[in-house]
């Protein structure tokens, strides 16, 4: 098994969206995936909004009723192998509540931009060099994570942010989760790459 843990703020937009996503697209792969936000309202439900995008993705509604936000501590940063933060914001909360998982976290857009060039052949070698999948994951983020100053920042830092859209309009929550799909699929990808 393997453990990824998605970050936003509140815990009812954002991170439970690509929490629910990244579970469904690596259902196969038995994954243990979670979330948790900087400022998390206590078990609250994901708005109405998030929840609807989700279901248009591809997620069984029974997993968007189900969820209920919660406050991250220190302690939800222990075991997971990779964590996606939604904005600089929160990978920044991250690094201050848990310093030493700095090479394991990205916000899920910067994982996906950096991804992007890293080799294939690296990732895999890296992975293929540890024994179980949680292993294997950070190992490859840790590869990915090692071409933070190789590669280009991008000229707007925010891209690196995917955007909040509690309270916000509905087209909002759809620039919103245009933002965050893409970055799910990269991750996914990645993942795949070092687990099979």
């Amino acid at each position: 098994m393997f453990d990824i843990l998605t970050v936003c703020t509140g815990n009812i937009c954002r991170s439970p969206l690509a929490e629910q996503l990244l579970r469904d697209r690596l259902a196969d792969l038995a994954p243990h995936v979670s979330s948790a936000g900087t400022r998390g309202l206590p078990a609250a439900p994901m708005t109405p909004e998030a929840a609807h995008i989700a279901v248009a993705l591809g997620v069984p509604e029974s997993e968007t009723v189900e969820h209920r936000s919660r406050f991250l501590t220190e302690q939800h940063l222990v075991s997971p192998d990779l964590i996606l933060a939604m904005t600089r914001v929160h990978r920044r909360a991250i690094a201050e509540l848990a310093p030493s998982r700095l090479r394991s976290t990205f916000t899920i857009r910067e994982f996906a931009r950096i991804a992007a060039v890293v080799p294939e052949s690296e990732i895999k070698a890296a992975a293929d060099a540890a024994d179980y999948p949680s292993e294997k994951l950070r190992a490859a983020a840790s590869v990915i994570a090692s071409y933070r100053g190789l590669v280009p920042q991008p000229e707007d830092p925010e891209d690196d942010d995917v955007i909040d859209p509690y309270r916000q309009p509905w087209e909002t929550y759809l620039l919103s989760a245009r933002q965050l799909e893409p970055a799910v699929t990269a991750v996914a990808a990645t993942v795949r790459t070092a687990l099979t």
